[in-house]
């Protein structure tokens, strides 16, 4: 398995004691042990988790400086569980198991080895570190991993010609495919990051892949790199992950309601789906299709100050609002006239709609932004906007509003923040420190200071209006390629990645990040801080994984 988390039939090196402990010391912990192995002795970082039979629900921690792992009593129902670990560079052998009952402790001593396949556990910004070439090359294959690993690229057997046409291919297929679950764009749309970026360029990169994978050898003739495991504070959390019900599931974006209910948008398929999040139940809301024959999917969504769900239809060119008490759905098809082929209605902003009525839309087809009157129903083309300083079209992808419904522009293909006034339809543009920062998504606070994240510049960012100061902090761990920023009401910003199957937390006030691992491969879109708990509860969705992912910091 590419997680690492091998199970064989047999208990090769592994010893487990499951065993009572007093009442009055073992009441905080329903599962204890250590993690070692003989090259290391003790070992620090090691994810380990428990899934308890017939359960959806899976619950890690991670190893402290002396190895031993806890998982609180309250996190884990009495019952038998299979045990798992994650370290890079390691096995845990045989089919470990728990039996956790009420008021006693079971303890684990798990036993790894070293791995036969490291190749199988690398996450994408491993690979990224290992492959031979210039950081620019590298960065092409940030455009990929929105649909795959980059296993599948360094493990194919494509020459130069062959990748040319891989471009081609890939180019006309919907964002939310999936190599088990491919969509073709239809009519004459084409996706226009992938074979844009290679540009002219696109020979000089396809040879370079030719050059990492093996077409021309059998074997990988260059060295695996691997990151550190985490360490001290890293260390203390708990992270919990729901499987949905079908692994085609793609929870790209993932919030809570003011009841604490958990909502997902499927990035693949046309459902609105809900999640309890006591007991891990999932239901599905089918959002009507409006337009047969072209790509189902969905991606931004967001939640109005009356509680109703608004959702961006992607390829269906409309947005959608959900009434959780009628559950009936709304939709806002945009005019025929304006609709192309390449329509797509991916991200919205309607957090501050109760101010004048409008909800902020933005069509990735030329990145044309328009606003829709909720009451009348009529929208606004605000057309696309440029650079002032190159006459460049700004290739908005996150749109957010402030308090005023004041609407930002992310521009996606440099580093451009554009503000757009909403009485006077006036700009106003700022530039990141970093050149190609590539802000993606974010969110505006309640100082209506913006938050955002830097995919190119592998940082969190923040605009302060008021003074025109853009901040940025650089994710210490490389090629972590945020694709959404916040910030908390305790002063924590959070993101996450899609290459290092960790999320950050940093401190705005010391600007010392903390990254917590996760136990599988996680591909991370949007971020969302339940910031009712101190610290604050991080919900992110397994975009390839058809999973919703806790973490809760405990310090």
């Amino acid at each position: 398995m590419r997680n690492g988390l091998l199970s064989t039939v047999a208990c090769l090196a592994a010893a487990f004691i499951v065993q009572a402990g007093p009442a009055d010391a073992q009441t905080a912990a329903a599962l204890t042990g250590q993690v070692s192995s003989t090259e290391e002795g003790n070992m620090e970082g090691v994810v380990v988790s428990a899934k308890k039979d017939g359960s959806t629900v899976t619950v890690s921690v991670v190893t402290d400086s002396s190895g031993r792992f806890s998982f609180p009593a309250a996190k884990l129902e009495p019952g038998k569980y299979t045990l798992k670990a994650r370290a890079v560079g390691y096995d845990l052998p045989g089919t470990i198991t728990a039996d956790v009952a009420t008021g006693k402790a079971a303890t684990s001593q798990l036993k790894l080895t070293k791995t036969r396949n490291l190749s199988a556990q690398l996450n994408n910004a491993e690979w990224l570190m290992s492959m031979p070439g210039t950081e620019e090359q590298k960065r092409f294959l940030l455009n990929c991993n929105g649909c795959h690993t980059y296993e599948r690229i360094v493990k194919s057997t494509y020459d130069a010609q062959g990748f040319l046409q891989v471009f081609e291919r890939m180019s006309g297929y919907y964002p939310g495919s999936m190599p088990t679950k491919p969509q073709r764009l239809a009519g004459t749309a084409t996706r226009d990051g992938m074979m844009s970026r290679g540009g002219a360029n696109a020979l000089k990169v396809a040879e370079w892949l030719a050059s990492v994978n093996l077409s021309k050898t059998e074997t990988r003739e260059w060295p695996l790199k691997t990151l550190p495991r985490v360490k001290g504070k890293a260390t203390q959390v708990v992270i919990t992950e729901y499987d949905l019900p079908n692994n085609m599931i793609q929870p790209h974006d993932v919030i809570l309601d003011q009841q604490g209910t958990v909502w997902y948008s499927d990035f693949g398929q046309q459902f609105l789906g809900k999640m309890d999040a006591k007991t891990g139940k999932v239901t599905q809301y089918p959002i009507p299709v409006v337009k047969q024959g072209w790509p189902t999917g969905t991606l931004d969504l967001e939640a109005d100050k009356d509680g109703k769900i608004w959702i961006g239809v992607m390829y269906q060119a409309n947005i959608a609002k959900f009434d959780p008490m009628t559950e009936k759905f709304q939709q806002w098809p945009v005019p025929k006239e304006w609709q192309t082929d390449a329509a797509q209605t991916g991200h919205l902003a309607v957090g501050a709609t109760h101010v004048d009525g409008k909800v902020w839309i933005k069509n990735s087809d030329e990145t044309n932004i328009y606003r829709l009157d909720v009451k009348t129903g009529k929208f606004e083309d605000l057309g696309n906007q440029t650079d002032p300083f190159n006459g460049r079209r700004i290739g908005t992808y996150g749109i957010h509003s402030d308090s005023q419904n004041n609407a930002y522009l992310l521009d996606f293909s440099s580093n451009n923040l554009v503000r757009i006034d909403a009485k006077t339809k006036a700009l106003k543009f700022f530039k990141t420190p970093t050149e190609m920062s590539r802000p993606r998504r974010g969110r505006v606070d309640s100082q209506d200071r913006l938050w955002f994240a830097e995919y190119g510049g592998n940082a969190i960012g923040m605009l302060d209006p008021k003074t025109g100061e853009i901040k940025e902090w650089k994710v210490p761990t490389p090629w972590s390629a945020p694709y959404d920023a916040l910030v908390d009401k305790h002063g924590d910003a959070w993101t996450g990645s899609m290459l290092t199957d960790r999320v950050a937390r940093l401190d705005t006030k010391t600007g010392q990040y903390t990254e917590y691992p996760l136990p599988r491969p996680t591909n991370i879109r949007r971020v969302f801080v339940d910031d009712r708990t101190k610290p604050g509860t991080l919900w992110v969705g397994s975009n390839h994984g058809a999973s919703i992912v806790k973490i809760e910091p405990q310090s």
